[in-house]
C-alpha cells in the first residue's frame, strides 16, 4: 500500500498504467478512488497517479490542516517522493482549484492542465448546502440520508430514471471503508470555505482544457465558463447529458477528451 511521508501527513496514493505521468486529484468529500470509472482508459496510455487529499481517503491523520497552499503542497511532495519533475495534471471540482493554485504555485511542475466541472468562482449556495449536508451526518440519523441530499446535485437527473441504479450507489458508498468521516469532513469544507481568499491564479496558464458538465447544478455553465475566461486563453468543452460528477456521467467522453488534450505535442 503505498504512502508518502510529508511534513505533516502521509498521504496514501495508488499508481497504476504506462505512459507519461498524469496527477488526478479528486474533488470535495472524495477520494482518488472517485477516478475509476477513467482509470482503465487513461492507464493505457498514462502512468496514473491518485492521491487521496488530506482530509480523505486512507491518508492520515484525517484531521490534519487543510486548505489549498498544503493540498498543492502535497502534490510537489508527491511528485518529489516519486521522483517526478513535472506531469499532467487534471482536477475534478475542488480538485480543479487545487490544480490551478498548483499551476501558479510551482508552475514548473505542471505540463498540461485539466479542470473538470470545476472553475474559479465560489458560490455562498454551495457552502450552505454542504453545511446542510453536514448537518444531515449527525448523530442518530440515517447513514444515507445525506448522501440522498447529495446525489441529486451529483448526477445528472437521468441517473434516477433508475431506481435501483441510485440504490446500489448508495450501497456501494456506505460500504466503502474509507469513507471520508463528518469531522474530516467538517475541516475540509471549513478549508472550501476560505478558500475563495487564498486561491492563486497562474501568471501564465499551462496548456488548459475545462471540461464543464451541460447539467452541472453545482458550478452552472454560465458561471463557470465566465469565470474561466477571465484566466486566459485556454479551451472550453462542454459535455452534454452530464452533472457535476461528469467523468461518472460520462466517462467515455471525458478520458477520450482526456487523452486528446495530454497527447498533445
Amino acid at each position: 500500500m503505498p504512502f508518502a511521508d510529508l511534513a505533516d501527513v502521509r498521504l496514501h496514493y495508488e499508481v497504476g498504467g504506462d505512459g507519461p505521468p498524469l496527477l488526478l486529484i479528486a474533488g470535495m468529500m472524495s477520494d482518488g478512488a472517485s477516478w475509476g470509472p477513467i482509470v482503465p482508459a487513461l492507464a493505457a496510455r498514462f502512468t496514473v497517479i491518485r492521491p487521496d487529499n488530506r482530509t480523505t481517503g486512507q491518508t492520515v491523520p484525517p484531521d490534519a490542516a487543510a486548505g489549498l497552499g498544503v493540498w498543492a503542497a502535497d502534490a510537489v511532495g508527491l511528485l518529489d517522493h516519486l521522483g517526478l519533475d513535472r506531469a499532467h495534471v487534471a482536477g475534478h471540482s475542488l480538485g480543479g482549484m487545487i490544480a490551478l493554485h498548483l499551476a501558479a504555485t510551482a508552475p514548473g511542475r505542471v505540463d498540461r492542465l485539466a479542470m473538470l466541472a470545476s472553475a474559479p468562482v465560489f458560490l455562498p449556495r454551495n457552502l450552505a448546502l454542504f453545511r446542510h449536508l453536514l448537518a444531515l451526518r449527525a448523530p442518530g440519523l440515517p447513514a444515507d440520508l445525506w448522501l440522498r441530499g447529495l446525489f441529486p446535485w451529483l448526477f445528472h437527473p437521468h441517473a434516477y430514471d433508475d431506481p435501483a441504479r441510485i440504490d446500489t450507489m448508495l450501497a456501494q458508498s456506505l460500504a466503502y471503508p474509507h469513507a471520508q468521516g463528518a469531522a474530516a469532513m467538517a475541516r475540509q469544507l471549513a478549508a472550501l470555505d476560505a478558500a475563495a481568499g487564498a486561491l492563486a491564479l497562474p501568471a501564465s496558464l499551462p496548456p488548459t482544457l475545462a471540461l464543464l458538465a451541460a447539467d452541472d447544478a453545482l458550478y452552472p455553465v454560465v458561471l463557470a465558463r465566465a469565470a474561466l475566461k477571465q484566466l486566459g486563453p485556454l479551451h472550453i468543452a462542454e459535455i452534454a447529458a452530464a452533472g457535476h460528477s461528469v467523468h461518472w456521467d460520462a466517462p467515455q467522453v471525458v478520458s477520450t477528451a482526456l487523452i486528446a488534450h495530454f497527447e498533445k505535442g
